[in-house]
């Protein structure tokens, strides 16, 4: 996916597409943002890749998940506070957190990134949104869904988690 083809009129969300921890967050924001003011696109996907290098950051990286609002972004737990915040009442009650010095809060959010493939699993390849949160994901459409791109995350500690077959929103 060109630069020029990535949207930016809605906010999107970068995260790792094979963490299932960040995944499992990408399905709880989807679900408390009923006006689908969030677009979403793995870090390892082309439109991921396109945002990153439009915003002149490492492309080989996938430990950051962001918020990217038209030329500006933000990172970590900025990010996630930022997206409480847009989701309203009862989660921008968790906003005033900001004012924690965010080397504090970005120890905290570094220590869940390297430890998350231990604690939570990851995936083989990105999930596939289900037809009816496609339109939500850039890429979606693409050959290989979200994760169309044969970039993959580093393993921190070589965990693999299982597929259930049984999952919609399994990796493919």
């Amino acid at each position: 996916m060109a630069e020029a083809d990535v949207p930016t009129d809605r906010p999107v969300l970068l995260f790792d597409g094979v963490c299932n921890l960040c995944n499992g967050l990408v399905q709880w924001v989807i679900e408390r943002d009923p006006d689908a003011e969030f677009r979403f696109a793995a870090l390892q996907s082309d439109a991921g890749q396109a945002l990153l290098e439009r915003l002149d950051l490492p492309t080989d990286e996938f430990e950051t998940f962001m918020m990217v609002d038209g030329e500006e972004y933000s990172t970590k737990s900025t990010a996630a506070l930022r997206v409480l915040r847009r989701l309203g009442l009862p989660y921008s009650i968790l906003y005033p957190l900001v004012v924690v010095p965010r080397f504090v809060r970005d120890r905290v959010y570094d220590v869940v990134a390297a430890h998350r493939y231990g604690w939570f699993g990851r995936r083989e390849s990105c999930m596939r949104p289900t037809p009816e949160r496609e339109a939500r994901f850039l890429d979606a459409t693409g050959p290989g869904g979200t994760g169309s791109t044969d970039r993959a995350a580093g393993s921190d500690d070589g965990a693999a988690a299982a597929a259930d077959p049984s999952d919609p929103e399994r990796p493919s």
